[in-house]
């Protein structure tokens, strides 16, 4: 079995920062791709950015150059740094890991944390 534990949201002002970090545990033999997803009341989970095992990083064309996806492979963790926020990236952000374990590989999420961004 897999945990992601999820740390780091909280409530902010527009134009501050915040940094979310993820650590996943559990019987792991390799983290592949990791990544970050939110959600917004009434709104369907988008992809806010991911990083792969050799640290290829994608993001949402909209969050591109103010949020920073990073990971450190022997920790197993995935942090992801957000500057400039507006109170649109209000949302619950989920952790995302392709894991492998002893005899499978799957998909895994966090429990997920609050951001709130005022205006």
């Amino acid at each position: 079995q897999v945990q992601l534990v999820e740390s780091g949201g909280g409530l902010v002002q527009a134009g501050g920062s915040l940094r979310l970090s993820c650590a996943a545990s559990g019987m792991i033999v390799s983290v592949n791709a990791m990544g970050w997803y939110r959600q917004a009341p009434g709104r369907q989970r988008e992809l806010v950015a991911g990083i792969s095992s050799r640290d290829t990083t994608n993001y949402a064309d909209s969050l591109k150059g103010r949020f920073t996806i990073s990971r450190d492979s022997a920790k197993n963790t995935v942090s992801l740094q957000m500057n400039s926020l507006k109170p649109e990236d209000t949302a619950v952000y989920y952790c995302n890991a392709d894991v492998t374990t002893r005899g499978s590989r799957g998909e895994y999420w966090g429990q997920g944390t609050q951001v709130t961004v005022s205006s």
